[in-house]
């Protein structure tokens, strides 16, 4: 009994789902499925070499803008006036009729740290924060402030 139950059940897997149309679909899944997985992979390593491609403009845009910064300060120290002043500060020397004010260190800093007052910012309700978000820091004349 246990042999034509086996058997029966063989003969109804092979005739149901061992088929020729049913071999097509699962080769044609393994195919685009292969095939995704092939994109997705490339995608991956377009993506990290479009980074590594941005990182070196920006590191070849910061270069350029200290070479520049650089230009400009070689052409800064050959003119006379900085030369003038490099050796006046450096001797401590003044021109006819100046006067030289010597200030204790860290004065002036001191005074404009205790002059300015810290910037208190006006607290929102969470609303006008969404609004201020989303439409661009117009919640003010929008709730009629």
């Amino acid at each position: 009994m246990k042999n034509i139950n086996i058997r029966k059940i063989i003969y109804h897997i092979r005739h149901r789902y061992l088929t020729l149309n049913n071999a097509v679909i699962v080769a044609a899944f393994l195919i685009a499925a292969s095939w995704v997985w092939g994109s997705l992979g490339m995608m991956e390593r377009n993506y990290t070499l479009q980074k590594e491609v941005d990182t070196k403009k920006r590191q070849l845009e910061l270069a350029e803008l200290q070479r520049d910064t650089l230009a400009f300060e070689n052409r800064f120290v050959a003119t006379p006036e900085y030369q003038e002043l490099a050796v006046r500060e450096s001797l401590g020397l003044v021109r006819p009729g100046e006067r030289v004010l010597i200030l204790p260190e860290n004065t002036a800093k001191a005074d404009a740290v205790e002059a300015t007052p810290a910037p208190t910012l006006a607290q929102s309700s969470n609303l006008e924060q969404w609004v201020n978000f989303l439409f661009g820091g117009y919640s003010k004349s929008i709730s009629g402030e």
